[in-house]
C-alpha cells in the first residue's frame, strides 16, 4: 500500500498493522540493483529513457532505480514524478485523495518511459498512469517496474521488472519502502 494511501486511510478508520517483514532493506537494495541491470539489458539507448515514479509510494523506488542506472551506465537519466489521482476510474467510489505533484520536465514523445511503483495489485493505478502519461506526449514505449507484485489483477497489466513476487490473500496488505517490505492487515482503529 502506498504511503499516501496509508496516510489517507486513517480518516476512514483503518491502519496498517504489520505481521511479518518479508524483505529487509538489504533485500530491497539487491532487488533494485537487479532491476536496474535488467533495464539496461533491455534498453541499449539509456539516454532515451525517462524514469517516472508514481506518487507517492513509487517515488523513492524510482529515484533509487535512476541512481542505480546512472551508476551502472555512467550516463545521465531523466526523471519525473506522476500523480494519477484525477485519472483514476474509482473516483465515484472513493473521494479523490489529496493531490500530489506531477513533475515531468521533458516531452515524452518518442522516448522510453519506465514507470516505477511500490506495489502492483489490481492494476488500476497503472491504468490511470497510462492515461495520465498521454498528456505529456506519445512515448515510444512504456515499461513497468514494481518492487512487489502481489497478484489479484483486475486489468491485463503485467510488470516488465519485479523486485519480488509475493502472492497474497485479498485480506492482506503489503507495505513496501526502501527500508523493507512487510505483510500485514488493514484494521479498524
Amino acid at each position: 500500500m502506498a504511503e499516501r494511501e496509508r496516510r489517507h486511510a486513517r480518516p476512514r478508520g483503518t491502519v496498517f498493522v504489520p505481521r511479518t517483514q518479508l524483505l529487509t532493506s538489504e533485500d530491497v537494495d539487491r532487488a533494485v540493483r537487479r532491476m536496474a541491470h535488467e533495464v539496461i539489458e533491455r534498453n541499449v539507448h539509456i539516454e532515451d529513457l525517462v524514469v517516472i515514479g508514481l506518487q507517492t509510494g513509487g517515488v523513492p523506488f524510482a529515484q533509487r532505480v535512476a541512481a542505480e542506472l546512472i551508476d551502472i551506465a555512467r550516463r545521465p537519466v531523466e526523471e519525473g514524478l506522476l500523480d494519477v489521482a484525477f485519472y483514476r476510474d474509482d473516483v465515484s467510489l472513493h473521494p479523490v485523495l489529496e493531490s500530489a505533484e506531477t513533475i515531468i520536465d521533458v516531452d515524452l514523445t518518442d522516448r522510453t518511459v519506465l514507470l516505477v511503483d511500490d506495489v502492483l495489485y489490481t492494476g488500476r493505478t497503472i491504468r490511470a498512469a497510462l492515461n495520465a502519461l498521454s498528456d505529456w506526449g506519445r512515448p515510444r514505449s512504456i515499461q513497468l517496474a514494481v518492487m512487489v507484485d502481489r497478484g489479484h489483477r483486475e486489468l491485463p497489466i503485467r510488470p516488465d521488472y519485479v523486485g519480488k513476487n509475493l502472492p497474497t490473500a485479498k485480506g492482506e496488505a503489503i507495505d513496501a519502502s526502501l527500508s523493507g517490505v512487510w505483510i500485514g492487515t488493514l484494521v479498524a482503529k
